[in-house]
């Protein structure tokens, strides 16, 4: 659907991205989308295209919810800044004055544990190993467990001094540290009651309930061989992320409505529909630059595989920002520097652009290799940057 009366999108330019969408799918790289653009607010394309399931010809639907991976880190970022809203933790909080424990069973591995804190977690500098499986995958959705091994790691770099993207072990520790400070039993019970109730979100969870079952868009991938991850690595996510299942880092499932939602309270400074979930500063803060110029050491080695110019990692709080430069970026070449947001492996990714009050949601079926999938959404998010007058 294109709202071609929207005052504030050019509806020629939404058509774009629909049928640029649409060539993508016919051509095989992906199979299905759901994609909304919005400005002000107000919904200018709302679009579900292709399959959610081509294999068995199953049309992409509104409804449609998916495995949204990285992602399920905006939601444990943002209930690390409401904890410091509410003065419950600080970015100065070190990982062992909550879990103490962190420190390991063998004294002789408990190099740089004490500096590692709430903040370093935050900017993926906390000098953690890189791992995306601390454990077994089937024993990944046992949150206690998980834990339990991050403790026994060494840090193996300098907290706060590199960035390095943390596929697991931060946002793991982050929610850990959430869940003892505010006294909750669990964090998914914490992230339905202070996110996903008071914004709606009534086709989002952390695990994926069975009651949703005929919704769930398939989790299939195809990487070449060689790569970081393998195509294995990807899909066995759909085995893993059960109801039971509590994976506060990738194991979260939603539909682009909801994630509309999320990023509409983003735009609209931590509030929506009348109900307070950050507040404004906690956000100005977290949506502005912490980590300079240095680069994501994970996609330094990705972008010098394609000939790339590297790219500074650009990371507030949790959020991955636009920042500035014409090197490859999912936010695209003409977003805003401080436009925020988070994506999940290959497949997702929503940005808010504060300047063009401009709201991006794309949720896809069939999930990339990540250099393509950049190229992807670099592509897509330009091409809503355009559509704002």
């Amino acid at each position: 659907m294109i709202n071609e009366d929207h005052s504030g999108l050019d509806a020629a330019a939404l058509r774009r991205i629909q049928a640029t969408i649409e060539s993508d799918i016919e051509a095989g790289r992906y199979d299905g989308a759901n994609i909304i653009v919005a400005r002000h607010g107000e919904i200018g394309l709302h679009a579900s295209i292709g399959w959610s399931d081509r294999k068995a010809g199953r049309t992409a639907a509104p409804d449609d919810i998916y495995r949204i991976f990285s992602m399920t880190k905006a939601f444990t970022n943002v209930l690390a800044l409401q904890a410091i809203d509410r003065g419950e933790l600080a970015l100065t909080t070190r990982v062992v004055d909550v879990i103490p424990e962190f420190y390991g069973r063998d004294r002789f591995r408990t190099a740089r544990k004490d500096r590692v804190n709430l903040a370093h977690l935050l900017t993926h500098r906390a000098g953690l190993v890189t791992t995306p499986t601390p454990l077994p995958y089937d024993e990944l959705g046992d949150l206690g467990k998980v834990i339990d091994a991050i403790c026994q790691l060494d840090v193996v770099g300098e907290p706060g001094t590199t960035l390095n993207y943390s596929p697991a072990l931060n946002h793991a520790l982050i929610a850990e540290m959430v869940r003892r400070a505010t006294g909750a039993e669990s964090v998914r019970d914490l992230m339905k009651q202070e996110i996903f109730e008071p914004l709606g979100m009534g086709s989002t969870a952390l695990g994926a309930p069975r009651k949703w079952a005929e919704r769930y868009v398939p989790v299939r991938a195809s990487f070449p061989d060689g790569g970081w991850l393998s195509s294995a690595d990807v899909e066995v996510m759909e085995e893993i992320i059960t109801e039971e299942a509590e994976m506060p880092w990738v194991g979260a499932v939603s539909t682009a409505r909801d994630i509309h939602s999320f990023a509409e309270m983003l735009r609209r400074r931590g509030e929506y529909d009348g109900k307070r979930v950050l507040s404004p500063a906690i956000l100005d803060l977290a949506t502005t630059n912490q980590t300079g110029d240095l680069p994501n050491d994970l996609y330094r080695a990705l972008a010098e595989a394609r000939g790339w110019d590297v790219p500074p990692g650009n990371f507030g709080l949790g959020f991955a920002l636009s920042g500035t430069g014409t090197h490859a970026s999912f936010f695209g070449s003409t977003t805003s520097p401080r436009t925020h947001g988070n994506y999940g492996a290959g497949s997702t990714l929503f940005w808010v652009d504060p300047e063009r009050d401009l709201t991006f949601v794309c949720l896809t079926a069939g999930v990339m290799e990540e250099s393509e999938n950049v190229l992807r959404f670099q592509r897509l998010s330009t091409l809503a940057a355009a559509a704002a007058l």
